[in-house]
């Protein structure tokens, strides 16, 4: 089983309010992130929460599982990753790891990458548009428990840079695996 895990603990210090429940279309920007992988068959899915918690999990309700990270105002994007990841061990065999602010992931990006894990089994997969890596990439379960032992100043960007020989990249024709939202004027120029 691949599991998605979507991280939404930030504080969106530089967007000023809760980039999660900001409108989007008809939703709000994590309701669509979900909305997108459940289009694209991805059954399990795991929402990181931190900022605004209690108004994200209410706003999702039990529609999906969801975890605090009680780090999430010291731990960056790694304490998150590595909390979801120890959340599904048992479960899943890969992971997606997911922007909670990238309403803009296309169904169809999210399904290429799951179809080359499961064709190449390839331990670690990652879009790239014109040569540069995107959201959100999969990471094999073998490789898991070397993500939870890393220590800051290590980053996610490490640890796809230690694995660069092994990584299975899907060139996507969209920028969109390339953009989330970070500030008003992301906001406002993405927003549908």
């Amino acid at each position: 089983m691949i599991t998605a895990i979507i991280l939404a603990a930030g504080e969106s210090k530089r967007m000023g309010e809760p980039k999660m429940l900001m409108p989007w279309g008809k939703s709000t920007v994590l309701q669509t992130v979900i909305s997108t992988f459940q289009a694209a068959s991805v059954k399990d899915i795991l929402v990181v929460t931190g900022g605004a918690h209690q108004q994200v999990e209410a706003l999702i309700g039990k529609t999906v599982e969801t975890v605090f990270n009680e780090n999430y105002q010291i731990g960056e994007m790694l304490s998150s990753i590595q909390l979801g990841l120890s959340v599904k061990m048992r479960e899943a065999s890969a992971a997606l790891i997911c922007l909670g602010d990238q309403p803009q992931v296309e169904e169809r990006s999210v399904r290429q990458i799951c179809n080359a894990f499961l064709a190449q089994k390839s331990q670690i997969v990652v879009p790239s548009y014109q040569m540069q890596r995107g959201h959100p990439w999969l990471v094999a379960r073998p490789l898991w428990d070397e993500l939870i032992a890393m220590k800051p100043p290590k980053t996610p960007r490490d640890f796809l840079l230690k694995h660069s020989r092994e990584i299975h990249y899907v060139v996507v024709d969209s920028p969109n695996t390339l953009v989330d939202l970070d500030t008003p004027e992301d906001y406002l120029k993405y927003k549908s």
